[in-house]
């Protein structure tokens, strides 16, 4: 049975934070199980979107329509609005959802936003930097790792500048790829070693 997973939207959505976990979540090749998931944007009401790179964005279904249980995992990209504090029950959703046992993934301005809320005080994290999140009152600065993705508990962080990480980061919870695939993905796309892309054609064949 297809299982979600779910995009939070919201105007200035940096487009190239995500786009490398939602096209391959939504590309079969090289899957595990082709067809196991599919990407549903969710918007805090059900009025279209724009991203920072001008696209526009309609929403599938609101947050107050989305349930933990109905969902595989939970995306928050980063966005302007996150800085001035307009996504907060976005925040409040990713509570329920690391609380019900399902995965949230944050990078850059969502991880401050997950910061305001709590989320970072008791778990190992990443983002922009350990003063960005202080800045929202993380009580975590022991628990900062300075690396480009991060996952600890169901949660994952990364830094906006690290979309690839970030990505892996994703596959491996959702168990989307076999190790091998996703080394051979992470080689390609993350290194660019074109070995990469022979192993995953090999893997196809």
């Amino acid at each position: 049975m297809t299982q979600h997973v779910h995009l939070a939207v919201y105007d200035t959505l940096a487009d190239w934070e995500v786009g490398y976990a939602t096209a391959h979540i939504g590309n079969g090749d090289w899957q595990r199980e082709p067809g196991r998931y599919e990407i549903r944007t969710v918007g805090a009401g059900s009025e279209p979107v724009r991203t920072m790179g001008g696209m526009t964005i309609m929403p599938d279904l609101t947050l107050d329509e989305l349930n933990a249980e109905d969902s595989a995992m939970l995306i928050l990209p980063g966005a302007g609005t996150w800085l001035t504090g307009d996504n907060a029950d976005f925040a409040k959703k990713a509570r329920r959802f690391l609380d019900a046992g399902v995965p949230v993934a944050a990078i850059c301005g969502a991880t401050g936003g997950l910061a305001a809320e709590g989320l970072l005080d008791d778990r190992r994290h990443t983002s922009n930097a350990p003063e960005f999140v202080q800045a929202f009152g993380s009580k975590g600065a022991d628990l900062y790792c300075d690396v480009p993705a991060v996952t600890d508990r169901g949660l994952i962080t990364a830094s906006g500048t690290k979309p690839v990480d970030f990505a892996r980061e994703v596959f491996a919870a959702l168990d989307l790829y076999t190790p091998e695939v996703l080394a051979s993905w992470y080689k390609l796309y993350g290194l660019g070693d074109p070995a990469g892309y022979f192993e995953l054609m090999g893997e196809a064949a």
